[in-house]
């Protein structure tokens, strides 16, 4: 087996509701597994994917090129989707794709690039195919046949935060999906009100103590609450800049 090194792009694939579709079929889930394993070892294979793991109904591939890669993608969701699978049921399957620079050791490739690449698969829905931003700027004008790009933005995933991702619509299959399953993000309004809680909490425990260490001038407490006036206004400040840079970015 020859694994890339170098600039890598990485392939995690699984299918969406197995546990589902194992109740269902029970002992003919077998032959589901089976049929998927098929189909994408020979898609991923033709197009000089190299297996780097499998676990039970997931997959985890290296390519030397991304485009060759996103070929594979492209071919193994048209596969999956003209197969007859059991009882007319729909056997949709997940891909995520990121290209980076990984470091290869004894027991395989190591690097944020492989975490990356898993994270980006975790986030879709079965038929949907995601890629990462240096995946999609390699790729470039050169789509497989029938294949558009669709920018979904910047997502904040497990562990990984601020990763611009894109789908590729295969003609035929659905374009349209849930919104990627993303870490939530706290909004600065959240952010900003905690923060000036805590300020206020803090003013309030200086001028407690200038009363119990004695009789507290009247200096302390205007000079406490000219404090906090001041202070809220630099969160308010703060809360209102960020909201704009969304708003731009």
């Amino acid at each position: 087996m020859t694994i890339p090194i170098g600039t890598v792009t990485f392939v995690f694939t699984d299918i969406e509701g197995s546990t589902r579709l194992l109740q269902e079929l029970g002992d003919g889930y077998g032959d589901v597994v089976s049929a998927h394993r098929k189909i994408i070892r020979e898609t991923f294979g033709k197009h000089g994917g190299t297996e780097m793991d499998t676990q039970g109904d997931a997959f985890f591939f290296s390519f030397a090129r991304a485009r060759d890669a996103v070929a594979a993608a492209v071919d193994a969701q048209r596969a999956l989707r003209e197969h007859p699978w059991p009882g007319g049921r729909d056997v949709r399957v997940r891909m995520g794709l990121h290209t980076g620079e990984p470091v290869l050791g004894d027991e395989g490739y190591i690097g944020l690039d492989v975490v990356r690449a898993a994270r980006i698969s975790a986030a879709g829905h079965g038929g949907q195919i995601l890629i990462s931003e240096t995946t999609r700027a390699l790729l470039g004008n050169q789509l497989p046949d029938g294949v558009s790009v669709h920018d979904l933005g910047e997502a904040h995933l497990k562990d990984i935060q601020h990763e611009h991702v894109y789908q590729l619509s295969v003609d035929g299959g659905p374009s349209e999906f849930p919104p990627l399953k993303t870490e939530p993000v706290a909004k600065a309004e959240d952010w900003g009100a905690t923060l000036s809680r805590r300020i206020q909490e803090q003013v309030q425990r200086d001028i407690e103590r200038s009363f119990e260490s004695g009789s507290a001038p009247e200096g302390t407490v205007k000079l406490a609450a000219t404090g906090l006036t001041v202070l809220v206004m630099v969160v308010v400040a703060i809360v209102v800049a960020v909201v704009l840079v969304k708003l731009v970015l």
